[in-house]
């Protein structure tokens, strides 16, 4: 494995269901991540024993073993502790989520869930678990962001960019290709508790663009009509 792949977070599925684990798997790829299953609790213990994975998503509901008792497992293991686990059930009453977050899982959705707030709530998480990641070097085509140095270049030409254009940029650069919703930009650059009008995504989108786009260079960024906005080499407007 190349060591481009290697530096992806590791995303290990842990479900019964073989529709569902085909479209996590699908959805995580995308994202970025790299992705190992286990179809049982047992089987998860047995990987998770010979792979290292940056996070767990475990249903409550499985053969042989609960995902509650593999949450119980992991906790119990010095290289597992602090594995961020989020645990997927159809049990929606307030006790049992309380249990599951009781028994270690960090997070807890209910089925059927929305899939963008999980990809949302598996990148929080690995977020907090790989600070490391925030100091180090993004790049995509020509532009290369040096966290660290907080710096910015396209072609080796230094790019000036305010801070809101510089956390829209790293986001992007996070998820090259990925089309995000001027409401999920909002989410990830701005926080999710902050009030902030849908529009004024298109003026930091602009103001970006004018940043990185120097004469006769290609526009990087994307715009998907009614979807949202996307790094992409081709740039066009679909």
């Amino acid at each position: 494995m190349d060591r481009e792949n290697v530096s992806k977070p590791l995303v290990m599925v842990v479900e019964d269901e073989a529709a569902l684990v085909t479209m996590l798997r699908y959805n995580l790829e995308k994202e970025g991540y790299r992705v190992c299953e286990a179809m049982d609790g047992e089987e998860a213990l047995t990987v998770l024993a010979e792979r290292s994975p940056d996070l767990v998503v475990l249903d409550w509901m499985l053969p042989i073993m609960s995902g509650i008792e593999v949450c119980r497992q992991i906790r119990r293991k010095p290289r597992t502790r602090d594995l961020p686990v989020i645990m997927l059930t159809a049990r929606g009453e307030e006790g049992d989520k309380i249990r599951g977050l009781n028994t270690g899982a960090d997070d807890y959705l209910t089925k059927p869930f929305s899939l963008p707030e999980l990809m949302a709530r598996v990148r929080a998480l690995l977020r907090r678990v790989r600070p490391s990641q925030s100091k180090g070097v993004l790049q995509y085509e020509a532009i290369v962001m040096d966290l660290a140095a907080h710096r910015v270049t396209r072609e080796g030409r230094n790019i000036h960019l305010g801070p809101t254009e510089f956390r829209l940029l790293q986001f992007l650069l996070q998820h090259p290709g990925c089309v995000f919703s001027r409401e999920e930009l909002l989410n990830a650059v701005w926080g999710p508790d902050i009030y902030v009008e849908p529009r004024t995504v298109d003026v930091h989108i602009r103001r970006l663009r004018k940043a990185l786009n120097g004469d006769e260079e290609a526009d990087i960024i994307r715009t998907v009509r009614a979807a949202g906005y996307a790094l992409d080499a081709e740039g066009t407007t679909v």
